[in-house]
């Protein structure tokens, strides 16, 4: 796995969050992560153009957060590729998370550690706790087509079915292991791995976006390692509440990319179709649903 970007950098360590009027949850990651390592952090905050303030005030307030306005709403991707793009070479290491969540005592440096026992890490995802205590499955099965498909169309329905149950991985031991792909709402990313494939990829605006990456370091021989014994909480959905039907749309537009980027060329044409179809029927009934 030869990389133009090996040894080009350090060993440095930065925390990246994308912000959207978070509220206060961004103070209190910002405060957690100062229990979650003993290393020093520079946490850069790429905002999306915020209206409360928020960000403004914790980067007035900690000397090692830097507020990076990013112009306008690049969506999650872009303002992540944004903000690491402000770190020098030096980081090496870079925790990507949400605002809306806590890190849990020692987190980052269990990842950290674990990158020494997987070498082709490119990127490692601790354990997601909801607020409730329960585990959410943030190590997933790459959504292959006939997977994806029965997932979509049954996971409303029947949450448990074995499709659904089989993509989140709900059956596999609570042990570090590799991935298909980590959810987007915390991973540290080996920087070397990360330029290597070109970031985020743009186009997606919100959701997918962390599947995408994931089979992206795979396809260029990288791992995306599971590593529970690091943990945090989610509070998941301050800056989204108030947009249920534009984030299903979003995640809708989103999926059928993805299948579509992985089924190019004519005769996938008539497959591709029925996907848009179906996904756009999916998301119509899911919207009503919520009204």
């Amino acid at each position: 796995m030869d990389s133009q970007y090996r040894d080009q950098y350090g060993e440095e360590l930065a925390v990246v969050t994308v912000t959207y009027s978070p509220g206060e949850t961004l103070d209190a990651m910002c405060e957690s992560v100062t229990k979650a390592t003993e290393r020093a952090v520079r946490i850069i905050v790429a905002d999306n153009g915020s209206t409360d303030g928020a960000p403004e005030k914790v980067a007035a307030a900690r000397d090692n957060v830097t507020l990076v306005p990013t112009g306008s709403n690049l969506g999650y991707g872009g303002g992540m590729n944004r903000g690491v793009a402000e770190l020098g070479p030096e980081y090496g290491w870079v925790v990507i998370c949400n605002a809306d969540l806590f890190f849990g005592e020692g987190s980052i440096d269990e990842l950290l550690t674990a990158t020494e026992r997987w070498p082709r890490g490119g990127a490692f995802g601790p354990l997601v706790r909801e607020v409730d205590g329960s585990v959410y499955p943030s190590a997933r099965l790459q959504p292959s087509l006939w997977r994806g498909a029965l997932h979509a169309a049954l996971g409303a329905v029947w949450p448990d079915n074995p499709a659904s149950r089989g993509y989140r991985q709900s059956d596999t031991a609570v042990t570090e292991r590799t991935a298909g792909w980590l959810s987007g709402s915390c991973m540290l990313l080996r920087r070397e791995a990360f330029e290597q494939i070109g970031g985020f990829d743009t186009r997606y605006f919100m959701y997918f976006e962390d599947v995408d990456l994931g089979d992206r370091l795979t396809c260029a021989g990288w791992l995306n390692v599971y590593v529970p014994s690091a943990e945090i909480t989610h509070i998941g959905g301050h800056s989204t509440k108030q947009a249920s039907a534009r984030m299903v749309r979003a995640h809708h537009d989103s999926a059928y990319r993805y299948l579509a980027d992985r089924h190019q060329g004519p005769r996938w044409l008539p497959l591709r179709l029925a996907i848009k179809a179906g996904l756009a029927a999916r998301a119509a009934l899911q919207i009503r649903a919520e009204r």
